[in-house]
């Protein structure tokens, strides 16, 4: 499942959006690196819930968290936000993966789960534009191993289902957006361009789907919604209450793989 939207966002609101994410007091003060298993670092920031800020306005308004209700087919929860950046000539990659690779380590016992992405520059082939397996979804969870500090899915069924899959580049104008669901086998290269690539990633889970122990994501918490508008509306430019950001060293869903390896 995967759900294309083009201009999601207003020229306005992007260009709103960008000012407070390029504020050194807001969230990219927050941010650290991944090590991609391929020499370079991912930097991104990550925070559990949405906040009153305008990054918050958007992770709660109609057309995001609506949308993401739609699809997924019931309330739905903030169960995290991040902010990817690839710098030019030196962002990072991410290996093949599912979210649900992550996510199902953390106690989350249905893939009932989604992530929408938010081109905040350009996104193509150049600058390491997110990949997608067509259809894999269906496929259901594929095992997962560690890959540098991240989750890689099994690259021999992967490779199986790009046989039978169409392999999608998802080159994006900034302001344009991809619902997807956390079964959707994904990617993106290195960016090797003078050009930086950042992206605004918001994951919700189903109200229904609470994970059944503590880790570093939220756990079932009523998200409240608002209208589109309050995006537009919004005053609060680096008001990080509430927002709880996580560490690198919290992150709970890789280490069981860690684990496991060294066994």
């Amino acid at each position: 499942m995967s759900y294309f939207m083009r201009s999601l966002l207003s020229h306005d609101e992007l260009s709103k959006l960008q000012g407070a994410l390029e504020n050194d007091e807001g969230v990219v003060g927050h941010s650290y690196g991944r090590d991609d298993g391929h020499g370079r670092k991912i930097q991104m920031s990550l925070w559990k819930h949405p906040g009153n800020d305008i990054t918050g306005m958007l992770a709660r308004c109609e057309k995001v968290a609506g949308t993401m209700e739609q699809l997924l087919g019931g309330e739905v929860y903030h169960y995290h936000t991040k902010l990817i950046m690839k710098e030019a000539h030196t962002g990072g990659s991410f290996v093949w993966h599912q979210d649900y690779g992550y996510w199902y380590k953390n106690g989350c016992l249905f893939p009932n789960m989604g992530t929408v992405f938010i081109a905040i520059d350009k996104c193509d082939k150049e600058n390491g534009c997110l990949q997608v397996l067509k259809g894999s979804h269906l496929a259901g969870r594929v095992d997962h191993v560690a890959v540098g500090e991240q989750n890689g899915a099994d690259l021999e069924r992967v490779n199986e289902l790009k046989k039978i899959m169409p392999l999608i580049h998802v080159e994006l104008d900034p302001g344009d957006a991809l619902f997807f669901h956390c079964n959707v086998l994904h990617t993106s290269d290195q960016n090797r361009s003078d050009r930086r690539r950042w992206a605004f990633l918001i994951s919700y889970n189903r109200a229904d789907n609470n994970p059944y122990f503590a880790h570093h994501c939220p756990q079932y918490t009523p998200l409240h919604k608002v209208s589109n508008s309050a995006i537009m509306e919004c005053s609060c430019v680096a008001d990080m209450t509430g927002k709880e950001f996580v560490k690198t060293t919290e992150d709970t869903s890789i280490k069981p793989l860690e684990k496991s390896l060294s066994n």
